[in-house]
């Protein structure tokens, strides 16, 4: 498709999405260069991108309005009223840079490089960004190293132990597929691009199962006249279904005995395993029919090709590196990796960010050892709360960008108490004052996509983009390399590497793709195997990179960890069929699901036309828990644990279970009617391996709140 030609004084600018979304849509920017100042005008979505295909999301068709919002932060601010306060008041960047280089290196000279921390996420996850942005930095001062395994690491870690590698079916690829089970994923909210593709398949006569235990948009697409299925587990139980599918699998004989004779181990120990999970007893753990649970194993199993499709919520259990160490197993049992559609299908980050020289661009080598020659110490990010109230030596300096944990991770409430500490140093690099930027001693302003060139590596598709800079930072704003490069300036710190400029990084950690050919093509297809089989000929007995080169349904390396060989269910402790103390105290397991439309994490609740558009904070309640709790629709509840209690408005609706309630995340504490948020509730256990954390296995109470 030809892009309309543009007048004389504006100009088209092609960039890519880098919100923490698989579909990273590729779009163009209108500049109109008429007066003093370059000023993007129009954001739209491109046409000819080969996955995106020109639609954008509610959320990025008024990317320009967050641009050149009069609530963004476009110069430096020093806080000075009390932590939490709005009470900030402009200075310049080098009145900012000087009190930063002063106070990081006093913190370092009284309590050496650990008591740094740098604190980041997906904010923007694009390659600059998000891996290039202060790594080498940090590390060149000893800092406290962070694990940034939130959201997405688990998936891959409990997929690793079945396969040996994250690698899986690239999701386009499901055209080909006959029965797609769409499990843990909501497509159609958080996956959007994608459903033509499915559409399409079932054109071609494909059946969808949904599996989820929210009634979600993905699961309303489901029409059961044509052999389509909505299953609804209890959440976190999702494995003991899985266990009864592959027992009934095997007991009629369903597997693919010369599949699993050359390309797996561990088979017997799988089959002694699942012997007594019967569809009976899985049905008890997880609330769904064992006629069901049949009747989706005999379709797993006889459907070729069948396409297994996940995402990331599931790994937000205890349980959650289990559940994609199992699921990974079910194709292989049914020899599903055989056909072009079939297999497992998660992100494709493992094809697309295969091509980022990590090492060369965020330099581990630059990290100190101590006398005993070991490094800093390392802490994982979904614990910050703990990190900042329970480390000892202490954290005294932190440095947060592309992130704003007071609303995005567990255990809030924690993490607040921690940011209030009065000798705890905090420099925020943000676009907005948001929560956690409140807590901050010095906010530095930070641009946006259009205003900083950079690399996209799209986790759900496989065109790696370029994204170009449509206009100069707005204000006094930076990215986030150059950020670090000013600071690293004020400390006066003598390591080269630390101001090597974007194209230098750039090149560093690209060795090989031409970022030439890329600039000028736009995007370049990762590798993927080119008959759309990831793990490639059948005929090869050693297409897998685990320890034997096979599949391994029993696992050496999980034994090792102290975890189970084989798939195991075992009940999250903090769930409707865990401890039984805690379910007496809080009988209710809270879900936070993204659900809002226009919002991506807590990126656009505080917007004019995306807050207010949709509607406000509440909690789902179904209708036979709100009659038990004498609650209707309209209400206010209030919803509390050991970590906080909070108050929301009650949506009764049919899309939850008896037990389950949901408040979906994304609002500031701003939104709330008494300042919390939904992950003030939420608990930041960690998962089984991975280092993920179980943000879904929170139970609460919900009552009417005390009069007042």
């Amino acid at each position: 498709m030809v892009i309309a030609e543009q007048p004389d004084t504006q100009r088209l600018v092609h960039g890519t999405c880098h919100h923490d979304c698989p579909d990273s849509c590729g779009w163009t920017v209108t500049v109109d260069d008429s007066g003093p100042t370059p000023v993007a005008v129009k954001l739209r979505g491109n046409p000819d991108h080969p996955f995106s295909l020109g639609e954008l999301c509610p959320k990025v068709n008024r990317f320009l309005d967050r641009v050149h919002s009069p609530d963004r932060v476009l110069y430096p601010l020093r806080r000075v009223g009390p932590k939490g306060s709005t009470d900030f008041e402009r200075i310049t960047w080098a009145e900012a840079l000087d009190e930063i280089g002063t106070r990081l290196n006093d913190v370092i000279a009284t309590h050496g490089g650990q008591a740094l921390l740098p604190y980041s996420d997906a904010g923007n996850q694009s390659l600059l960004s998000m891996f290039g942005a202060g790594s080498r930095f940090f590390n060149h001062l000893g800092a406290t190293q962070l694990e940034r395994a939130i959201c997405g690491v688990t998936v891959g870690a409990g997929t690793a132990m079945t396969n040996g590698s994250g690698a899986s079916l690239e999701a386009t690829e499901m055209i080909h597929s006959r029965l797609i089970v769409l499990w843990g994923t909501n497509t159609r909210m958080t996956n959007r691009h994608l459903w033509p593709t499915i559409e399409a398949a079932r054109a071609a006569g494909a059946r969808i199962v949904v599996i989820d235990p929210i009634r979600t948009l993905t699961a309303e697409a489901v029409d059961e006249s044509r052999g389509d299925r909505f299953i609804q587990p209890l959440p976190g139980t999702d494995i003991a279904m899985m266990l009864a599918m592959m027992h009934v699998i095997i007991r009629d004989g369903l597997a693919d005995d010369e599949w699993i004779a050359a390309h797996t181990t561990g088979f017997e120990e799988l089959r002694d395993a699942v012997a007594d999970w019967t569809p009976a007893r899985a049905a008890t753990m997880c609330g769904v029919d064992a006629e069901v649970i049949e009747a989706l194993a005999v379709d797993v199993a006889t459907t070729r090709p069948t396409a297994l499709r996940t995402l990331i919520g599931a790994e937000h259990h205890e349980n959650g590196a289990m559940f994609f160490r199992t699921l990974s197993c079910l194709p292989a049992l049914t020899g599903a990796w055989r056909d072009r559609g079939g297999g497992f299908s998660r992100s494709v980050g493992y094809w697309t960010e295969n091509q980022i020289d990590l090492g060369a661009l965020v330099r581990p080598d630059l990290i100190p050892t101590d006398d005993a020659g070991l490094p800093p110490r390392t802490v994982n990010m979904s614990r910050l709360g703990s990190v900042l109230t329970e480390l000892d030596p202490a954290i005294h300096a932190m440095i947060v960008w592309n992130c704003n944990p007071l609303v995005t991770v567990p255990n809030a409430e924690l993490i607040r108490r921690g940011l209030e500490r009065d000798d705890l140093f905090v420099v925020t690099h943000e676009q907005f004052l948001t929560e956690t930027a409140r807590y901050s001693d010095i906010v530095l302003p930070a641009t946006t996509q259009i205003e900083s060139d950079d690399v996209v590596f799209p986790w759900g598709h496989l065109w790696v983009s370029y994204n170009a800079a449509a206009v100069e930072p707005l204000g006094e704003s930076c990215n986030n390399t150059e950020l670090f490069r000013r600071i690293a300036a004020a400390m006066e710190l003598d390591e080269p590497s630390l101001y090597d400029d974007d194209e230098t990084l750039m090149r560093q950690a690209l060795p090989t793709i031409d970022l030439d050919e890329l600039r000028r093509e736009r995007w370049l297809r990762a590798p993927y195997p080119h008959d759309g089989r990831p793990y490639g000929d059948p005929d090869d007995t050693t297409p897998f990179p685990t320890d034997s080169g096979k599949v391994e349904f029993a696992s050496d390396r999980l034994e090792a960890l102290g975890q189970p060989r084989v798939p195991t269910f075992i009940a999250p402790r903090e769930s409707l069929g865990g401890d039984a103390e805690l379910r007496r105290r809080f009988p209710i397991q809270l879900l936070t699901p993204k659900h809002h439309a226009r919002f991506l994490n807590s990126g656009y609740a505080h917007l004019p036309k995306h807050g207010p558009a949709e509607g406000g904070p509440f909690v789902e309640l179904c209708p036979h828990d709100a009659r038990e709790l004498a609650l209707t629709d309209g209400d206010i509840a209030q919803v509390a644990n050991d970590r906080a209690s909070i108050e929301v408005v009650v949506k009764v609706t049919d899309r939850l279970r008896p037990g389950v309630a949901s408040i979906p995340f994304g609002w500031w504490g701003d939104h709330h009617r008494d300042g919390q948020v939904a992950n003030a509730l939420t608990s930041d256990m960690l998962t089984d391996w991975g280092g993920g954390v179980a943000f879904n296995d929170t139970l609460v109470a919900i009552t009417a709140p005390p009069s007042t």
